[in-house]
């Protein structure tokens, strides 16, 4: 399973609200494609930035300009590619700013980053397959 995180610049009650209109019927998680697991993630009370490195959680504040307290985990399944599923789920919840960060760098993605397909440290957004077989960091 390949993960990634979003931090919509909506707030809280907009992002689930958005989820519940556009994914009705199923909530935590919320199903999209059958392919993404969307869960939403709490800072304190569920596992959000636990297995972080300090550097990634520093880069996401600086990109936000402040820290996150909720975020949603969306887990990939394996069985298929899901690179058009991720880049539609992300221009869903981005659509009015944020930033996401996938399994494959520390880098906080911004919506615009993501839909021009830009380039950072040599890899695009969720570019499992530049990443190859190296150990890129993960958040």
């Amino acid at each position: 399973m390949r993960t990634v995180f979003v931090f919509p610049a909506a707030g809280l009650d907009e992002t689930v609200g958005t989820l519940d209109r556009h994914l009705p019927g199923r909530r935590l998680p919320w199903v999209m494609e059958g392919c993404l697991y969307i869960d939403l993630e709490v800072e304190g009370t569920d596992h959000l930035f636990t297995d972080w490195e300090p550097g990634a959680v520093a880069a996401l504040d600086a990109a936000l300009g402040y820290h996150p307290s909720w975020g949603l985990q969306v887990d990939v399944s394996g069985r298929v590619d899901g690179t058009a599923e991720v880049h539609r789920m992300a221009a869903l919840l981005l659509r009015g700013g944020g930033v996401a960060v996938d399994d494959y760098s520390d880098h906080p993605w911004t919506p615009r980053e993501i839909a021009d397909g830009a380039v950072v440290g040599g890899l695009r957004f969720f570019d499992f397959r530049a990443n190859g077989g190296r150990d890129g960091p993960r958040p």
